[in-house]
């Protein structure tokens, strides 16, 4: 099939951070009310930070801005620091001006769970739909949490998480025991129907995921390759972390 995606080969997780954050940042500055669509994880922590430092220096305002997050484990209160509400916090909300009732994470309280997958899609439609997505890949091609069979016509909705995704989150519990078996996920097509996407991939565990991905196939076992779908990817890839 014909490559619609672009790849940037960084030379370091340094620049990989860099080359996102201004893309983020001059979306920012080209639209204050634009609609973030967020990422966990280790990936783009770099990211997250740069986005900080440019808000510090007075480059971009947050204040008019709204953010989804693609997911959320459940189960886990938010003041769980392996939550992803505790990650953002950390990472972005509590260092720049977003408001609070702009900011949106899947519940991951078992109790909203039914009500939060019904109705998340819905806010982000109300909103504007989403402008830019950042995304991270998972060994197995995950994307969100959207696992190796998840449909590409999927909206919001719980998952149950595999071996593979469980152990390689289990640095950020006690034990394995301690993550959580299921998430709430935006879809692949809730991500699909963002106006741009960039992908972040560093380190050699992904190399795998990456060699795929840009081989063009486009199947549901390697959830990724549905971005092949999409009209407007950046990807964005260094080989260390």
């Amino acid at each position: 099939m014909v490559q619609t995606l672009k790849w940037i080969e960084a030379k370091s997780y340094e620049e990989m951070s860099e080359i996102a954050a201004n893309i983020f940042k001059e979306q920012l500055q080209n639209n204050k009310k634009s609609v973030l669509g967020l990422a966990t994880g280790g990936t783009p922590e770099g990211f997250y930070a740069k986005m900080v430092e440019a808000y510090k220096a007075g480059e971009i305002s947050f204040a008019e801005a709204k953010s989804f997050n693609l997911d959320e484990y459940i189960g886990i209160e938010p003041s769980n620091k392996a939550s992803y509400h505790y990650y953002m916090d950390e990472q972005l909300f509590n260092h720049v001006d977003m408001k609070r009732e702009d900011i949106h994470v899947p519940a991951g309280d078992p109790s909203q769970v039914e009500k939060n997958t019904d109705q998340y899609d819905q806010m982000i439609e109300e909103a504007g739909g989403i402008d830019i997505q950042l995304l991270g890949i998972g060994v197995n091609g995950h994307i969100g949490f959207n696992e190796p069979g998840t449909s590409f016509e999927s909206y919001t909705n719980v998952v149950e998480l595999t071996e593979s995704t469980r152990e390689a989150n289990k640095i950020y519990f006690d034990s394995i025991e301690d993550v959580p078996t299921h998430a709430i996920t935006m879809g692949i097509k809730t991500i699909l129907n963002a106006k741009k996407v960039v992908l972040l991939i560093s380190g050699q565990s992904k190399q795998e995921a990456y060699d795929r991905l840009r081989s063009g196939e486009v199947t549901e076992d390697f959830p990724a390759s549905a971005l092949h779908k999409h009209p407007d990817v950046t990807v964005i890839y260094c080989d260390v972390k």
